[in-house]
């Protein structure tokens, strides 16, 4: 199975790189991709998109779309695009988004989003990250194009609903999402038409693929199918 490794805000294609060695072990043709940065232009998330539709098309098969926190958005706007084409959504502590719906917002500054450091995300999201782990991944970060997490994403095919999606989380499972997910509106019905779901709770942080590898690994393989 061709699977296309989209990564989240202020990653790039090496994020996945303790992932795929599990991935071609098990038969698959891993793609982790970089998505267009602030030299290319004045970018929205739908110009994301069209990034991921493009490897789609590359391919002969049908593909796994992998998606990782704002990741997550951008995969589903291409099964949107290409529902026929994608056999599967994976999404990495993340769900689907709702027609318009934004990444987050974050303070621009020269037209990019810089990262903002590990100790801005919230105690839950980087306890079971070391370190090390910290400093090393810090190297590689990149900057997003300003516009990208605050544009709002189009979704217009109906037969993205008949893709089959997974959802790693780090904390929730089948029982806990749907609770969280009461309160969240739009998102909430986003999720309800789908008519395949499944959820797997990771036990980690929201970036499984640095600090639990081998078991988030070991997940992923399980899920793409």
């Amino acid at each position: 199975m061709d699977v296309i490794l989209v990564p989240g805000l202020w990653l790039d294609a090496s994020s996945w790189d303790d992932i795929i060695p599990a991935l071609e072990a098990a038969g698959h043709r891993p793609h982790p991709l970089t998505l267009p940065g602030p030299a290319v232009g004045d970018l929205v998330v739908d110009d994301w998109v069209d990034a991921v539709v493009g490897e789609v098309d590359r391919l002969d098969d049908r593909v796994v779309l992998v998606g990782h926190s704002g990741g997550g958005n951008v995969v589903w706007g291409a099964a949107d695009r290409r529902p026929d084409r994608v056999a599967r959504v994976v999404l990495v502590d993340t769900i689907v988004p709702h027609p318009g719906a934004m990444i987050s917002e974050f303070p621009v500054e020269d037209g990019v989003v810089h990262f903002p450091g590990w100790d801005f995300f919230d105690d839950e999201d980087v306890a079971d990250i070391d370190d090390e782990t910290r400093q090393r991944t810090a190297q590689h970060v990149v900057d997003v194009p300003g516009r990208v997490p605050s544009s709002p994403i189009t979704l217009t095919d109906d037969h993205r609903f008949h893709v089959p999606v997974t959802i790693l989380s780090g904390q929730l499972d089948s029982d806990s999402l749907p609770r969280v997910l009461a309160e969240w509106g739009a998102y909430a019905e986003e999720v309800d038409r789908i008519d395949e779901l499944e959820v797997v709770k990771l036990d980690s942080g929201h970036w499984p693929q640095f600090s639990q590898p081998e078991r988030f690994a070991e997940k992923l393989v399980a899920a793409v199918r």
